[in-house]
């Protein structure tokens, strides 16, 4: 298959004048400064998908840092709810491992009512120090150190953390009611993030079977699990496929296209899974088909359904498989849950020999189906059932009965239809804080993960 990656070699030409100090000739050092910024702009005004909104040149700052030289840049357009679709990695890091010390804890940080803060566990990574100390789905962290948590301190207790802490815990028991634990953490360490979560295959009541997987992240260097994992949960030919995509925020479109291919029909095979819409500058579209050569070590899935799970934190990539397989499932696909995202638009890489450390993913198309569709930047993807999760309150375990996005679907492959009342209609309200009021989610680990549609190697 051909190779899409876009390598930029800066050629212009700086005009020749010279800044002077004591009569040393210093242009040297100003060249330095601004060529990195230099080079990003006479990419952007060719190549950036929105290059028409780029201010004026003699209005910049190029001594600014990269990241925030293209912060002031870039279109609104290119950008949702605080997230820069463009962006610059200065080096090159592994994907599937944390890009610092943590805890392998992923999870919402709650404001009660009463003005308290606790942090809800989403789930940890497998094999971190959060997993080996017992921490799990659903616990509710109330206090570090017996210090109240804040706004200002749950970044360094959670996400960044520099040393160990001891965590008091509300558990929900079979009961109903929290018991209060605690927990002393290891030392935090790097740790890492498997694209696949969790897979499980069961049979439900109704002699129906199931093949469930979560999957967190589209990555090239995982390729080759994924395609394990599906071959392993196809293995028992089930009836049914759920596709748990909830706090997928992107990765790879290439992957993408990898799993769309696992998951469309046999004939589809050879029919355009998604184009690139590029600007009218370079004034082309690429067409990228399902590609059965793509299938070495698995095959082609078949089902009567296949259930995608969704919420505000799937993004990019993760909407490419609902929005490019629909044309051809029909209603086939079911999507449970809240809308997606909403992101639209692919990034390719570009490089310069003279800056390498820097990796420039630039916004250059967006991403359309078979059917030419692609507008849901305002909106994301509406499910065809709507459910959410309690981050304030009770999460079931993923992929079960307990499960809140579970339940519809687990009703759906038994009766053919959706329940009338949903879960969150009918759930009861959690009291941490001896509280009747709701509790306000504030910040979510997922939400603030990149979303990525990254273009490269096909």
């Amino acid at each position: 298959m051909r190779k899409y990656l876009i390598y930029f070699i800066l050629s212009s030409i700086f005009p020749t004048f010279f800044l002077s100090s004591c009569g040393e000739d210093r242009s040297g050092e100003y060249y330095a400064l601004i060529a990195s910024k230099t080079w990003m702009y006479e990419t952007m005004q060719q190549n950036y998908l929105f290059y028409e909104d780029l201010p004026a040149e003699d209005g910049l700052d190029f001594f600014d840092k990269p990241a925030d030289f293209l912060t002031s840049v870039a279109s609104d357009r290119d950008q949702k709810n605080g997230v820069l679709f463009s962006h610059i990695d200065s080096v090159k890091i592994s994907r599937v491992q944390s890009s610092y010390p943590t805890f392998g804890i992923e999870g919402s940080l709650v404001r009660g009512v009463s003005g308290d803060y606790y942090y809800t566990i989403l789930y940890t990574q497998p094999d971190s120090p959060a997993s080996e100390m017992g921490l799990k789905r659903g616990d509710h962290i109330f206090m570090v150190d017996s210090q109240k948590i804040t706004s200002s301190n749950y970044t360094e207790y959670f996400q960044r953390p520099s040393k160990t802490y001891r965590y008091q815990v509300a558990r929900m028991n079979d009961n109903g009611t929290p018991d209060s634990l605690e927990f002393t953490t290891p030392a935090p360490r790097i740790v890492e993030e498997p694209s696949v979560y969790l897979t499980r295959n069961f049979t439900t009541s109704g002699g129906k079977k199931v093949f469930y997987i979560m999957y967190n992240s589209f990555e090239i260097t995982e390729e080759t699990e994924l395609k394990s994992k599906f071959a392993e949960g196809l293995a028992s030919s089930p009836n049914e496929i759920v596709l748990d995509l909830r706090y997928n925020p992107g990765g790879y479109v290439s992957t993408a296209l990898l799993l769309s291919t696992i998951l469309a029909p046999a004939d589809a095979m050879g029919k355009t899974c998604f184009n690139l819409i590029f600007n009218d500058k370079l004034n082309k579209t690429e067409n990228y088909v399902f590609d059965p050569a793509l299938l070495q070590g698995v095959s082609n899935a078949s089902f009567d359904h296949l259930y995608v799970l969704t919420t505000g934190n799937t993004a990019s990539a993760s909407e490419i498989i609902i929005n490019c397989l629909r044309p051809y499932l029909g209603d086939k696909l079911i999507q449970v849950g809240e809308n997606t995202f909403g992101k639209n638009v692919a990034q390719s890489l570009f490089t310069n020999a003279a800056h390498p450390q820097l990796e420039f993913w630039l916004t250059t198309s967006y991403i359309s189906n078979s059917e030419n569709y692609y507008d849901y930047y305002t909106d994301g993807l509406k499910p065809d059932y709507e459910e959410s999760e309690d981050l304030t309150g009770y999460l079931g375990e993923l992929g079960t009965e307990q499960d809140s996005l579970m339940v519809p679907v687990l009703y759906h492959i038994e009766h053919g239809n959706f329940p009338s009342t949903t879960p969150s209609e009918t759930r009861i309200m959690t009291r941490w804080f001896g509280t009747n009021s709701t509790p306000q989610v504030v910040s979510n680990s997922i939400a603030n993960k990149p979303k990525r549609s990254k273009l490269t190697s096909f």
